[in-house]
């Protein structure tokens, strides 16, 4: 007989110890290693929140009327692509979706048993691909921390259930050629999933403040074969909200939303009718743009101070810093001991980070406040 399934370590539990060695420095510790937002969502959606009257009735799976049109407004404000709201569907939050897909799509497709997703990425693409007993086979990314789609065997490619990409991505913060991913998924009939919650923090562009119009979303090389995933978590400092979406193939969004509703996945009515105003609201987000990117270029300086190459990422709100020794753990260990930092070692996002660190730009300004005063405080090793 097959073993049971063991739950393995959760990523940010294996932080614990680091957490303690920096929380012995006079102030306490700075936790720089999780991306869930501290900055105050507008005062309109928490209003909105408390005061929808959508508490009692159960709430449409696929999201209100109301809902998947400010979705779609919003796509079509900051990404420059139109789509009909029934090609759009409301999930509780992205994760779980990112999560149950593979299991859903087993369902549609049992001949095929692999997921694709990026080698340097966000955990949950690997465990939902486990989760559902399929293979997770990781893509290799090159020196920019972008997929290379040329390195996928064949052999793969004909077991896929689907493709993630990631753009920005979490955590080295690379910018994908979404056009070509979209090209390789529909020349290998691979649905494609294109996970863009980062999208409103892109820096490289042309113009990058207040905001590049249009973002970059897998939709704007076309619907066929391709879903773009967006979540409220990141814009709108919205994690606990549990609100996001998912857009794009007809028929892929009608089969998931129909699946998904006999599975009893529903967002919650006071959190849909909150979202209606988060989505209509880009003040907010182009001032939260701002915040990241002042903190993202603050951070950098005071690592560089402390004799660290540090680059700024594409996109997104982290630091993805090379430690000196090839060891992230290590680098990990040395921020804790000499800042009080408790970051990510960049094994957690694949083998192919180990060398790495990330660092989330999500604490208040006191915080950094607090840092800077530590590098100060300490000279810069030789």
């Amino acid at each position: 007989m097959p073993d049971p399934f063991v739950p393995p370590p959760y990523p940010y539990d294996r932080l614990d110890e680091l957490r303690a060695v920096a929380a012995e420095l006079p102030g306490g510790a700075v936790d720089l290693s999780i991306g869930a937002p501290c900055d105050p969502p507008p005062r309109a959606v928490v209003e909105a929140l408390s005061s929808s009257g959508f508490e009692r009735g159960y709430p449409p799976s696929v999201g209100r009327a109301d809902f998947r049109a400010a979705a779609s407004r919003w796509m079509h404000r900051r990404l420059g692509v139109d789509i009909e709201s029934n090609h759009l569907a409301a999930c509780v939050g992205t994760k779980e979706l990112v999560a149950g897909l593979p299991h859903l799509l087993r369902l549609r497709t049992p001949t095929r048993d692999t997921v694709l997703y990026p080698a340097i990425s966000y955990p949950s693409y690997a465990m939902g691909a486990t989760l559902a007993g399929a293979r997770a086979v990781a893509v290799p990314v090159d020196d920019q921390w972008r997929l290379s789609l040329d390195a996928i065997d064949a052999s793969d490619a004909e077991r896929a259930l689907c493709l993630w990409v990631n753009t920005p991505g979490n955590p080295a913060g690379g910018l994908d050629d979404l056009g070509a991913a979209a090209a390789w998924a529909r020349a290998n009939d691979v649905p494609l999933f294109s996970d863009e919650c980062y999208v409103e923090f892109t820096w490289d562009t042309p113009d990058p403040a207040p905001f590049p119009t249009p973002g970059r979303s897998v939709l704007q090389h076309g619907i066929e074969g391709v879903v773009a995933v967006h979540s409220l978590s990141k814009r709108s400092n919205l994690a606990g909200l549990r609100s996001g979406f998912y857009a794009g193939d007809p028929d892929i969004v009608a089969y998931l939303s129909e699946t998904r509703r006999h599975g009893g996945l529903m967002p919650p009515g006071p959190a849909q009718t909150a979202a209606v105003r988060a989505f209509d609201d880009d003040d907010h987000v182009d001032a939260q743009r701002v915040v990241y990117h002042n903190r993202l270029e603050r951070m950098a300086g005071l690592l560089r101070a402390r004799g660290l190459q540090v680059d700024l990422p594409g996109g997104g709100f982290y630091l993805w810093i090379e430690s000196p020794d090839g060891d992230g753990w290590t680098l990990a260990d040395r921020l804790a001991r000499e800042l009080g930092v408790v970051g990510s070692p960049g094994e957690l996002y694949g083998a192919a980070g180990a060398a790495y660190c990330r660092l989330a730009m999500v604490q208040p300004d006191e915080a950094f406040d607090l840092i800077e005063r530590r590098v100060t405080a300490r000279p810069s090793p030789a």
